[in-house]
């Protein structure tokens, strides 16, 4: 800290040297002709002799600099790339050079010059320009040893992309994501809408809000766990197929893939079922690492991923059944409590039957789904805006999908029949009541909706965080979160 602290001083008298010429350190503009990679790419036939006709303007950090008397070269990094240039005190004027001398690496600077190529081969810009864009007076991390801390990569992202240019191909990658997503959906006569991230009734799925109050409302409103049922009151008032790129808030744990701020896709189809959703999340998928890929094999964290629909579906039960060596539909939901107890599950002891085995899937099963696998049938008390199967009203119709031993998506055949919503509205709140933080409340207005009536709709929701994670092979999801939420420092 020392050292940082007096190379700062030394910055700041740099700083007062360069304003005492004349010289603004902060100018309000600047108008660059190419970017790196555009030289890199346009000017690869260039020999070592210097052409006007190769004449460039760029813009961009300073990386590396090497002074060496009347000559220095540097590397600059902008947004594509970085680049060598070559400044000569005989080329740019005696004034120029001396300002240029006090610049420092990070310095953000502008630079005119021509094309030409080094005795190494290097393609290299001689300068004959050169201007100060932004003075940094603060030092770049040493990269080797000042910025491998991952904690401190999180917290400094905008260090983190300066000295980890690959970090920031994750984050293009994610915008291609999204936008192929979106694009497909589109093409299918989606409708994108937005619904309030400010709720007065949080609701769609079960977790602890965030709370927050609106002082003129004089009431607490909470940030939107889910935006689902939003979306399906949209399907009642006659939008057939509506989608969303939805910011949720849950007030829970943050460990490999979860954080407490995230993003999901959530749609929702009129007149289909889960059925017809299975089909439609593994073509959208397929299609969407196809874009990235140009394949629909990838390799994450060395196991190969073949997305190629369609995929395996088996039933929660039989996954159970697989996994593990007993039939929980055999055994009582005693037998089940003793088993699940016995495999280091924490219950309370008032769990159903259903509850029980949705907590056996997660110890005996997802962890072992490394292809995209659709797990479907699940019980009726976890699922609360699922439809019950007509054969077997103890299950609802509802899916998830796992890869890689992760959760990526969830789907229901939604339940519309208003009746049995109120009923288990009221069983969430009976859960509220006793002090489960993840029940959630009765919402009139949307039982309300239900009751001018909603066609059969089949819904999904997809965490793009998480799959961005695998289709950038990414082990944690702060490594596709920009600015993931972290501990105070001090």
């Amino acid at each position: 800290m020392e050292e940082t602290n007096d190379l700062m001083r030394q910055r700041k008298e740099k700083l007062n040297e360069i304003r005492e010429a004349g010289i603004d350190p902060y100018p309000h503009q600047y108008a660059p002709t190419h970017t790196t990679s555009g030289i890199l790419s346009a000017f690869e036939d260039v020999d070592e002799t210097p052409d006007e006709t190769n004449r460039v303007t760029i813009a961009g950090r300073i990386m590396t600099k090497r002074d060496h008397g009347k000559s220095s070269f540097a590397h600059l990094q902008d947004s594509t790339g970085q680049i060598q240039i070559y400044v000569r005190r005989d080329d740019v004027g005696a004034d120029s050079y001396k300002i240029y001398r006090r610049f420092d690496v990070g310095d953000i600077i502008g630079a005119s010059g021509v094309v030409f190529r080094t005795r190494t081969g290097e393609l290299t810009i001689l300068v004959d320009v050169v201007e100060l864009l932004s003075k940094s007076i603060r030092p770049l991390p040493e990269k080797w040893h000042g910025l491998q801390d991952k904690q401190t990569r999180y917290r400094q992202r905008y260090a983190d992309l300066i000295m980890n240019p690959e970090v920031k191909e994750v984050f293009v990658k994610r915008t291609q994501i999204v936008q192929a997503i979106r694009d497909m959906l589109n093409e299918q006569n989606f409708i994108e809408v937005e619904t309030p991230v400010l709720q007065p009734i949080y609701g769609g799925a079960s977790a602890r809000p965030f709370t927050t109050y609106h002082n003129t409302l004089d009431q607490p409103l909470y940030l939107r766990i889910a935006n689902e049922l939003y979306l399906k009151r949209l399907i009642v008032g006659g939008f057939d197929r509506v989608y969303e790129f939805s910011r949720d808030f849950r007030n829970e744990g943050m460990d490999r893939d979860h954080n407490p701020e995230f993003t999901m896709l959530e749609l929702y189809l009129a007149f289909a079922d889960y059925l017809e959703v299975m089909e439609l999340t593994e073509n959208l998928i397929a299609q969407t690492v196809e874009k990235i890929h140009g394949t629909t094999k990838i390799t994450y964290q060395d196991q190969e991923i073949d997305f190629t629909p369609p995929w395996r579906r088996i039933t929660m039960i039989e996954s159970i059944q697989e996994y593990s060596d007993f039939d929980p539909d055999s055994l009582s939901a005693h037998e089940l409590y003793t088993k699940a107890v016995n495999a280091g599950v924490e219950l309370a002891g008032d769990e159903s039957k259903g509850e029980i085995i949705a907590e056996l899937f997660d110890i005996y099963v997802e962890s072992k789904l490394i292809q995209p696998t659709f797990i479907y049938d699940y019980p009726i008390e976890v699922s609360p805006f699922a439809k019950k199967k007509p054969e077997n009203p103890e299950l609802v119709e509802r899916f998830e999908f796992f890869i890689s031993g992760m959760e990526v998506g969830n789907a229901f055949s939604e339940l519309n029949d208003p009746i049995d919503q109120r009923q288990r509205f009221m069983e969430q709140a009976s859960n509220l009541a006793k002090g489960d933080e993840e029940a959630f409340m009765v919402d009139e207005d949307y039982l309300r909706a239900l009751e001018y009536g909603m066609p059969p709709t089949g819904g999904l929701g997809i965490g793009i965080d998480r799959l961005t994670m695998l289709l950038t092979d990414q082990y944690s999801i702060r490594d596709v979160i920009l600015f993931p939420q972290m501990r105070p420092e001090n």
